[in-house]
């Protein structure tokens, strides 16, 4: 369950004030900022879609893992919920949910962090590059 070499291109067009619409292959999705911070609340902020990234990842690796433990999840439910610090979240809690004993559960919580990207990503911090393309 492991790649190497770049990922697709998302890109993101600023559409004025603080909204900007992304495309990630075929599909397209709003962000912006809710109104009481100067934006139009036309689409979740760009940490909801960080939060919502982490949670769906660590949720679709969680069933992974219950799957190849024969374990079935229906109800599974996994909460990201981040504290912020200025510009940036300084901790985020990630909340497990289903209706299946905490005695499956735990075990499936180590073999869904290890395939989980999202979190990989976020616990070993990647280093983030900035460069201009000319037009």
């Amino acid at each position: 369950m492991s790649r190497s070499g770049r990922s697709k291109p998302v890109v993101a067009r600023w559409e004025g004030g603080f909204r900007a619409t992304v495309e990630a292959g075929p599909f397209r999705f709003v962000v912006d900022e809710p109104e009481e911070a100067g934006g139009s609340g036309a689409g979740p902020m760009p940490t909801d879609y960080l939060l919502g990234a982490l949670a769906s990842c660590y949720a679709l690796a969680v069933a992974w893992a219950g799957r190849k433990r024969g374990i079935e999840l229906p109800d599974l439910e996994v909460t990201a919920r981040g504290t912020y610090d200025g510009p940036r979240f300084e901790a985020i809690t990630l909340t497990v949910a289903s209706s299946a004993p905490v005695e499956q559960l735990q075990p499936l919580l180590e073999p869904a962090s290890r395939v989980c990207y999202v979190s990989n990503t976020l616990r070993r911090g990647p280093q983030v590059e900035v460069v201009i393309a000319p037009r």
